[in-house]
């Protein structure tokens, strides 16, 4: 089923990880892709391991100039932009009294500033069309918080707000904006984890196991099809039942 056929998506942070299986699912359900890291290499990688209707740009998403370029040339490739995935996100954890100012700088201004630009740069395009979808990629860190993370958490719960306002304001010319919030999922991060540490944190877990790429990737699929088109502002934790104990 081609949910998503004839659309154009631009996916930040899409070379690896989360935002690549994003990838995948959309270009599987027919859109067209904008593969869009800082690693340029990589993501040319990705473009061509997805194959044809697939591009790689590379965007410093805190670069307001490199955003914008990275809208209008994937507009001017593919004629429109009708979906924006702000994937595109870094940790640098440590204990809040010990944290250094470079470090909450850093994770700051790539998730949450990054955020801001993509959707406004997007915003551009989409009002004019009077449509679109943007689907923001939060974590269950900004909802509940974690020791360790107050710089993710911080720019995380920062999203969930970003959201909210963004959803209020762009209604009025078709554009839906909603957020996801993944929880404790399957990934390079977590396997550098010990199993020790890997079985403590599923024991918090409703479902006793950790998620998959591929559950966040099905989620930003809903939240780009018309299935999801009365649906905005809203932020869905894709994390096993785990936000149900905050």
């Amino acid at each position: 089923m081609n949910r998503l056929n004839g659309k154009t998506a631009v996916i930040t942070g899409s070379a690896r990880g989360i935002g690549k299986e994003i990838a995948r699912k959309y270009k599987e359900n027919g859109a067209k892709i904008v593969i869009s890291d800082i690693d340029e290499e990589m993501a040319r990688a990705t473009a061509a391991e997805l194959g044809g209707g697939t591009i790689a740009l590379s965007c410093n998403v805190t670069n307001k100039d490199d955003v914008a370029k990275l809208i209008n040339d994937s507009k001017a490739e593919f004629g429109s932009v009708d979906i924006v995935v702000n994937n595109a996100g870094i940790t640098k954890d440590g204990l809040f009294i010990r944290m250094k100012e470079a470090d909450w700088d850093s994770v700051l201004s790539i998730n949450l500033k990054g955020t801001f630009l993509t959707s406004q740069a997007a915003a551009q395009v989409m009002m004019k069309q009077r449509s679109g979808k943007i689907v923001n990629i939060a974590s269950v860190s900004g909802l509940f918080g974690n020791a360790g993370q107050a710089n993710y958490a911080s720019s995380k719960a920062g999203i969930v707000g970003l959201t909210k306002v963004m959803a209020r304001e762009l209604a009025g010319r078709g554009i839906n904006v909603n957020a996801i919030a993944p929880g404790f999922i399957e990934s390079d991060m977590t396997d550098k984890l010990s199993e020790k540490v890997k079985t403590a944190i599923k024991e918090q877990i409703p479902f006793k196991k950790m998620g998959s790429v591929n559950d966040i990737a099905n989620t930003a699929l809903f939240l780009a099809s018309d299935e999801s088109s009365y649906i905005t502002g809203q932020t869905i934790a894709v994390c096993g039942g785990l936000t149900m104990q905050s």
